[in-house]
């Protein structure tokens, strides 16, 4: 009997909660479905995509690149999408490939009516890990510039409004793509209008010295840095990177190329953040040649490179990336 009276208690409960759910009007159950009330951003398009790029390593060749485009849209009042062309963010990955951080400021960026895409620059070229990677970062140079022709041919983007975000490798991507001898080489008259780089192993940048130790220049490694496009620079970097042990070169390149520049390179500085602090996965360690400044070079030993994750100054950069393409594009 006490079993019965408790089941009796339940399914009076059971019903007063039913029967509180239909007296919520209705717009509430439209907005926590699919979010399309007043004002809501409905879910991004997405679509999976792939462009042709040159191939500087094989001259004559192309190469198939892939990436994921997203397209914000947004529904209005009467649940109608708008047309508007976006502005649009390219996102180019570090030396381990596609991992959590395209999609982590992705989420954002469309948030805030920026259109992404993010690209596999080693798929194409069958690469799996770090330790194969290409030799040069100038040989994929034209992969952001292909990226950015292919944008500028959607319909639903502004061709004038693209701006580039790269971490590590993809970071000297951005950077790159930021002066003006790779955007004549590559661009085929288009630039981008604004660049954000994370960790781009400042030190390396116009270091003649650094790069006779590979038997290159500044100029053909990809890394000069002197005559920019005009557009504006973001470099984020923290205290703790085993590239450039700590911000100073950063900021010394910024000051440097500043002068004749017009001022457009700023540099944000992470206390205690290490390489890839952005990142938000299981932390790791990795060998790299380039670390440490480049001591390899003279000692023959490979320094170690720790990624520790930094949740609350993952979500200020990201914060602080979204209002700064916000500003300029």
């Amino acid at each position: 009997m006490a079993w019965q009276g408790l089941k009796a208690k339940g399914l009076v409960a059971a019903l007063a909660a039913v029967a509180a759910l239909a007296a919520l009007p209705a717009r509430a159950s439209d907005e926590s479905g699919l979010g399309l009330g007043s004002g809501h951003s409905a879910p991004p398009e997405i679509s999976f995509i792939q462009f042709q790029s040159p191939n500087l390593a094989a001259p004559g060749t192309m190469l198939t690149i892939e990436g994921k485009l997203s397209l914000p849209r947004h529904v209005g009042e009467r649940g109608e999408a708008s047309r508007r062309k976006l502005p649009a963010v390219l996102i180019l990955h570090g030396s381990s490939g596609v991992d959590s951080r395209g999609d982590f400021y992705e989420a954002a960026l469309n948030a805030a009516g920026i259109a992404t895409l993010q690209i596999d620059m080693w798929q194409a070229r069958g690469i799996s890990g770090a330790g194969q990677r290409p030799a040069a970062p100038i040989l994929t140079y034209p992969d952001a510039f292909s990226a950015l022709a292919f944008l500028a041919k959607q319909p639903g983007i502004d061709g004038s409004r693209i701006g580039v975000l790269g971490f590590s490798w993809g970071g000297l991507v951005s950077m790159g793509t930021a002066e003006r001898l790779y955007a004549g080489q590559f661009g085929g008259g288009l630039t981008f209008k604004a660049h954000v780089a994370h960790y781009p192993v400042c030190y390396a940048w116009n270091n003649t010295a650094l790069l006779a130790a590979v038997h290159s220049t500044p100029a053909h490694y990809g890394v000069q840095w002197l005559n920019l496009t005009g557009a504006p620079v973001l470099i984020e970097v923290g205290t703790k990177d085993d590239y450039d042990n700590g911000s100073a070169p950063c900021e010394a390149l910024a000051q440097s190329v500043n002068a004749s520049n017009g001022g457009i390179v700023s540099v944000n500085a992470y206390p205690g953040a290490t390489h890839g602090w952005d990142r938000l996965m299981v932390p790791m360690t990795v060998a790299d040649p380039f670390a440490n400044q480049g001591s390899y070079f003279s000692t023959g030993v490979p320094p170690t490179v720790h990624f520790t994750p930094d949740v609350e100054q993952a979500y200020l950069s990201r914060s602080r990336v979204v209002r700064f393409f916000a500003k300029h594009l």
